[in-house]
C-alpha cells in the first residue's frame, strides 16, 4: 500500500469526495480516509433521501440564507458557486431540476445518484479511498506531514484536508474527530450547538396530534422579548411526542441563538390562503350546512381529524354546543386560533438528531481565499467542521462543495 501521497483527506462525504476530485483534477496523488465502511453515508440522507444538492440563487440571495460567518464565503462561492455546482453534477451525468425555495434536486429524486457520481469522478481520477480511521494529524514545527491511521501506519502528505463533518448524525460517522485534530494542532473551536434540529415543546397538545403533518401552512417564530417576529415561512411541518418537526421547524431553529424559558412561541397559521374575514365566512358557510350539529362535531371540513379535539378545547367553545347557537365572538376566537395556533418552544431535541452543526472551526483561523490554516501550514478545512452554516433549501451542501473546491483547488 502506497503510504506517500501529494494530499491527504480526511472524511469521505460531500466536502471530502468534493475536494478530492477537484485536486485529482490538477493531477495530485489523492488519498480519502474514510471511516465507514462506504463514502457519503451523510450525503445519502439528505432531503429525505433525495439530496437537496444546492440552492439556485445569486450570490446575494446565498448569503443571505448563511446566519454564521456569510462574509468568510464570499471568496470561496465566488470560486465555485450555486451554478458551478449545478454544472459539476450534470457534468457528472445526475440532470437536475429546481423547486419550489429554488431547492435544487436530481431528477431521479435519488440521493443515491449524487453519492454515485462523486465515487464515480473519484475512481476516474484515481483517487484512492481507504476505508480506515485517521487517529491524529502529524506535524511539525508548524506544518503538517501526514496523518496516524488505526491500521496502525503512518501516511505522509504537505496537504492534509478535515473534512469530517460535525457533530450531527453521529451514526454516520460526524462524531467530532475534526474538532478534536485541530484543537490538537492550536485552533479554536466554538461552541458547537444543534442547528436545523427538531424543536421541543411542553405543550401537551403536541403529543397528542403526534404524527400529524401539516403542509401548506405557515410557521412564524415570535422571539416574546423583543416582540418581534424572527423567522415566518409556508411549508410543511410535523406534531411530535416531544413537540415538533419537520422542514419549517428546521429552517425557524437555527433562528433561535439561546434556549430561554418563555422567549420563543411558534404560531401556525392553518389556513394561509384566507385572512379573518374569508374564513369567518368559511365557518359560517360550513355551519350553516350542518346548524344542529355540535360544535365538537362541526370541523371535519376545516381541519384533520387528529386536531378538532385540540382546537375545540383551545377555542373555549363549548363542544355540545350547537353549531347555530356559535356566537359571532366566539367564532372570532376560532379565526383567531386558526390563523395563529401557539406552540411554546422549551428545548431543543439532541445535536445528534440535528441536521447541522452550529459552531466549529474559528474561520478568524483559516484563509478564506485558500481554506488553508492560518496557524499549520498545509493543513486545510471544509465543510461542516468550519463554523458557517446555512438555512435549509440547499445551502448547507453548498457551503460544503464551495469550501471543498478551494481546498481542492489549493492543496
Amino acid at each position: 500500500m502506497n503510504n506517500n501521497f501529494d494530499c491527504i483527506i480526511i472524511g469521505g462525504g460531500a466536502a471530502g469526495m468534493m475536494a478530492a476530485v477537484t485536486a485529482a483534477q490538477y493531477g495530485k496523488s489523492v488519498v480519502i480516509f474514510e471511516r465507514n465502511d462506504r463514502c457519503g453515508i451523510k450525503l445519502s440522507i439528505t432531503g429525505k433521501g433525495r439530496c437537496n444538492v444546492t440552492n439556485n440563487c445569486t450570490q446575494d440571495e446565498f448569503m443571505a440564507n448563511i446566519p454564521t460567518n456569510s462574509r468568510f464565503l464570499y471568496s470561496a462561492y465566488s470560486q465555485f458557486s450555486s451554478q458551478d455546482c449545478m454544472d459539476f453534477f450534470e457534468g457528472l451525468g445526475v440532470p437536475l431540476k429546481t423547486e419550489r425555495g429554488n431547492r435544487v434536486f436530481p431528477v431521479s429524486d435519488k440521493a443515491g445518484d449524487v453519492v454515485k457520481a462523486l465515487e464515480q469522478a473519484c475512481v476516474d481520477y484515481g483517487v484512492k479511498i481507504y476505508h480506515i480511521r485517521v487517529k491524529d494529524i502529524i506535524a511539525k514545527d508548524g506544518v503538517v506531514e501526514g496523518v496516524k491511521c488505526s491500521d496502525g501506519h503512518n501516511y505522509y502528505a504537505p496537504s492534509v484536508l478535515i473534512a469530517t463533518g460535525g457533530k450531527s448524525y453521529p451514526k454516520t460517522g460526524s462524531d467530532g474527530d475534526g474538532y478534536r485534530f485541530a484543537e490538537k494542532l492550536g485552533h479554536t473551536v466554538t461552541e458547537i450547538k444543534p442547528s436545523l434540529v427538531p424543536v421541543v415543546s411542553e405543550d401537551g397538545y403536541c403529543a397528542e396530534m403526534m404524527g400529524l403533518s401539516l403542509k401548506n401552512v405557515t410557521l412564524t417564530l415570535k422571539d416574546n422579548i423583543k416582540n418581534k417576529t424572527v423567522f415566518t415561512e409556508l411549508g410543511e411541518m410535523l406534531f411530535t411526542h416531544f413537540g415538533v418537526s419537520g422542514p419549517l421547524v428546521l429552517s425557524a431553529s437555527s433562528h433561535i441563538p439561546e434556549i430561554e424559558e418563555g422567549r420563543y412561541t411558534f404560531y401556525i397559521d392553518l389556513k394561509p390562503a384566507l385572512d379573518e374575514k374569508k374564513l369567518d365566512e368559511r365557518i359560517l358557510r360550513d355551519f350553516g350546512e350542518i346548524p344542529n350539529r355540535i360544535f365538537a362535531n362541526s370541523l371535519s371540513k376545516l381541519l384533520p381529524t387528529k386536531m378538532i379535539p385540540v382546537v375545540v378545547e383551545l377555542s373555549g367553545i363549548n363542544g355540545e354546543k350547537q353549531v347555530n347557537s356559535v356566537t359571532k365572538q366566539e367564532r372570532a376566537k376560532l379565526v383567531s386560533l386558526l390563523k395563529a395556533f401557539p406552540v411554546k418552544v422549551s428545548g431543543f431535541r439532541p445535536i445528534s438528531e440535528a441536521i447541522v452543526t452550529s459552531g466549529g472551526i474559528k474561520v478568524s483561523e483559516v484563509s478564506p481565499k485558500t481554506m488553508e490554516s492560518k496557524i499549520v501550514k498545509g493543513l486545510f478545512f471544509a465543510g461542516e467542521v468550519l463554523d458557517v452554516d446555512g438555512y435549509t433549501g440547499g445551502f448547507n451542501l453548498q457551503i460544503a462543495f464551495s469550501t471543498a473546491y478551494c481546498a481542492g483547488i489549493n492543496m
